[in-house]
């Protein structure tokens, strides 16, 4: 059990040989620079999983989501995001430089914006002396700058309420929304609902090595193939990852259900434990806060714990470790970990 990432921990021989089974049954059919074959049984199936009327193959998220702007924009124009979104700090201002658009941070430090902050913004933008709308918004949900917590429901309803009717074209990053979904009791239509377009993570959770799906309607998917090629995302040979990911869709959101109802059960006969408290964050998603009574108890804990084939990764001065919840919880039944746990921390007295 890994209680790190999003999904199951996969290496280049495990994914070589998740594709000679794929390869014998049903077999994988090529693509020609990720057009056809099982690239479009992809598009094809998360379109239809995702509620939108077509969805495009890119090979890195944030190449999706700089076309989806770019597409919602033009090459010009201004979007509002968060401040603390994947796009506005780990991109290299790529959205800015290559295709003229400014971003406009909300809320700092925050996971979110409310649908109010976004109206003070949009208000300043067409009041100026200089009209400067804003163009598009984009929300990224899970944030995982902020340990993997959500936009609330609400807000994200207020905040796409708001933009159709102020007429302003809205994107999610939803590169995690699957697992997101399942941690909330919700459908991940409901979500994607919402929005104009949407971004999905092929290889967080799909056991892809890479790639991301951008889904909408039919006309903003229209000639975007076009635009992944004009940025050199046409890669030859895009079935590979297709193909893994196609695997990965099946049974996807009853496994993530079953394992966050898996793993609060396994926290909660933790936190009976002695020196062991396991907390949830307001919003969480899939992450949850580990602390030890005894330092440097997490260091010495883990690794008595990967002894029993359980695995955390505190760092060395951290009085908390993060444990992430993925499918790996239902490898094991739930006495054996609670055992493993209570077995580690006495060896740690």
């Amino acid at each position: 059990m890994v209680l790190w990432g999003d999904g199951a921990p996969r290496t280049v021989v495990s994914q070589i040989g998740r594709l000679v089974e794929l390869s014998a049954s049903p077999g994988i059919a090529e693509d020609d620079f990720s057009v056809g074959g099982a690239v479009a049984r992809l598009e094809e199936a998360m379109a239809d999983r995702l509620g939108k009327q077509r969805a495009i193959f890119m090979p890195t998220g944030t190449l999706a989501n700089h076309l989806a702007l770019r597409r919602h924009c033009g090459t010009g124009g201004r979007a509002a995001v968060q401040e603390q979104s994947h796009l506005y700090n780990d991109t290299g201002d790529s959205v800015q430089r290559l295709s003229g658009i400014s971003l406009v941070p909300l809320a700092p430090g925050q996971t979110g914006f409310t649908a109010a902050q976004l109206e003070e913004a949009y208000s300043t933008s067409v009041t100026g002396r200089v009209m400067n709308p804003i163009s598009a918004v984009m929300v990224e949900t899970p944030v995982r700058r902020r340990s993997g917590r959500v936009v609330p429901w609400d807000d994200l309803v207020a905040i796409t309420d708001l933009c159709r009717s102020k007429d302003i074209p809205t994107h999610l990053d939803g590169a995690r929304i699957f697992m997101m979904a399942a941690a909330a009791g919700r459908n991940v239509s409901d979500y994607v609902g919402l929005f104009d377009s949407v971004y999905v993570s092929l290889y967080k959770y799909l056991g892809a090595p890479f790639g991301g799906i951008l889904a909408g309607d039919a006309e903003f998917i229209e000639g975007l193939h076009h635009d992944r090629r004009m940025f050199g995302g046409g890669l030859a040979q895009a079935a590979i990852p297709a193909a893994l990911a196609l695997g990965g869709l099946k049974d996807l959101e009853q496994s993530f259900s079953r394992a966050m109802e898996r793993a609060r059960d396994i926290f909660a006969a933790l936190n009976a434990l002695p020196g062991l408290s396991i907390e949830t964050f307001e919003h969480g998603s899939n992450i949850f806060p580990m602390s030890c009574a005894s330092l440097p108890g997490l260091l010495r804990l883990s690794r008595r714990l990967a002894t029993r084939g359980i695995f955390i990764f505190p760092h060395a001065d951290a009085q908390t470790v993060d444990l992430h919840v993925n499918v790996t919880v239902l490898r094991r039944p739930k006495e054996d970990i609670v055992q493993a746990f209570a077995q580690a921390l006495a060896d740690e007295e």
